[in-house]
Parts: C-alpha cells; structure tokens; sequence
C-alpha cells in the first residue's frame, strides 16, 4: 500500500516490478526525474526478490520507491531493514536523485520512514549518513533524529518512539 505525505509518495517495491527491471524491462511508467532508475542498483534488486523467495514477503519493510506527489515521477528510494530486533530497533537508508536535491523532500521523506517504522512497531529508529553528506544529516536532524555515534565516517542517528 502506498504511504502519501505531501509533497511525497512511498510506493513499496514489488518482486514483479524489481524482476522486470533486473530483466532489463524499463516500462513506460517508470518515469524517473533525471533519468536515474533502480537499474543503476541491481544488488538491492537481487536482495529484496531473494529475501522474498526464502522468507516471504518483508512488508511493510523492503524498498520503497520516493514519487514526487500521488502520481508524480520516481525521486528516489527508501529502504527500511526488518522487522524490529529484540530492542525495537529498525534501520533505513534513503537517497534522492541529484535532480530534486534542494527542493525541500528529503525531510518529508525521512518523516514518512520513520512513520511506517514507527507504525509497524518499531521503538527505535536508526539511519547513517556520511560524515561529509550535510544535506543527509540535516534531513535526518530536521525530522527529529539525534546523532548518538560516529564510527568509520559514518554519523548514527536514532529517534525513538514511546
């Protein structure tokens, strides 16, 4: 199911969709702002269908395409790690493409991450960014998160749920 958050749309991935991009299949409707596709990242594409094939289906966590708007083009892509472990915690990444940076949607998007996070359980949420990726660290700070750590030239930053 879709997450919309104005000015964004979630829309998770699905093992059709990632087998016919890793077919080389690019469909009219893959629409990307600055002609970036999940093509240029088969590795995702081949974790997800074979995490899919042994364990079922991850919903609601896997990757996510980021749409600009209900029907706009792909922007980017969203990838929540689960389910929560034993603490409650739950990991994502997100990136845009360099196309709408600076447009105000990494915030949005990182809210509604830690929404479907949030809203499948999770009581802790974690994400990285590279210590030179300022645009990424303010996204993640302008969303609520905190930096906890710094190891390897990477920030950890975490946000809890009650």
């Amino acid at each position: 199911m879709d997450t919309t958050t104005e000015p964004i749309t979630l829309h998770p991935f699905t093992v059709a969709e990632a087998e016919r991009l890793l077919a080389g299949e690019i469909a009219a409707t893959d629409g990307w702002e600055g002609g970036y596709a999940f093509t240029d990242e088969p590795e995702l594409l081949r974790e997800f269908v074979r995490t899919v094939r042994e364990d079922g289906d991850p919903a609601p966590f896997g990757p996510y395409l980021v749409h600009r708007g209900a029907e706009g083009a792909a922007i980017g892509g969203v990838n929540l790690f689960g389910p929560p472990d034993e603490h409650g915690a739950v990991e994502f990444a997100f990136g845009l493409v360099p196309a709408v940076r600076g447009q105000g949607l990494s915030v949005p998007t990182v809210v509604a991450a830690l929404e479907l996070a949030r809203s499948a359980g999770a009581k802790l949420v974690r994400a990285h960014a590279e210590v030179e990726n300022l645009p990424a660290r303010r996204a993640l700070e302008r969303a609520g998160m905190q930096r906890t750590a710094e190891a390897e030239g990477q920030l950890v930053y975490e946000r809890r749920f009650a």
